[in-house]
């Protein structure tokens, strides 16, 4: 994964100081590592049934549709209030400095679908366990997450104990 890791740009004092951003825009920039990161991402799934593939917004949606594209896969967003223009479902969770919602049609999902979750990085976990929440408030199944990155020592697995967790740079 260096191809790969060489890619992600850290952003001193981003979004406030003290914080060190892991940018992806030069990964995204960089047509053959998006495609080997989204090949790697998909790669513990292709013989899985999963039948739509998630992604949460925001850079989350960016990976999400491309790995759904690349599985022959329905892509559904999960998005912030007020981007939805159809009746939809809700999961209010948590941030370390106040809370935030996650929103998806109400037709999005069926309880027969298997699904992937995708997401850029998984921090805390707060938004993968709430989009996990979300997919099961439809009946659906999480058949697993992926993440491009994992900052390991905000320790995010813990809040999605007994799900699969699939990511490929760890810092």
């Amino acid at each position: 994964m260096d191809p790969l890791k060489s890619k992600i740009r850290d952003v001193q004092d981003f979004p406030k100081p003290g914080i060190i951003f892991k940018d992806i825009t030069p990964l995204l920039k960089d047509p053959t590592a998006l495609k080997l990161s989204i090949q790697q991402l998909l790669q513990p799934f292709w013989e899985r049934k999963i039948t739509a593939v998630v992604g949460l917004e925001a850079r989350g949606l960016i990976f999400g549709a491309l790995a759904a594209w690349e599985l022959s896969l329905p892509f559904i967003p999960l998005r912030k209030p007020g981007k939805l223009p159809y009746s939809s479902h809700s999961v209010a969770y948590d941030l370390e400095y106040g809370s935030a919602v996650l929103q998806a049609h109400i037709d999005a999902l069926e309880p027969h679908d298997r699904v992937l979750v995708i997401d850029d990085l998984l921090a805390t976990g707060g938004s993968a366990k709430a989009a996990c929440e979300l997919i099961e408030k439809f009946g659906a199944t999480v058949e697993a997450c992926a993440f491009v990155i994992e900052l390991d020592f905000l320790n995010g697995r813990e809040k999605l104990k007994n799900r699969e967790i699939h990511s490929l740079l760890h810092f």
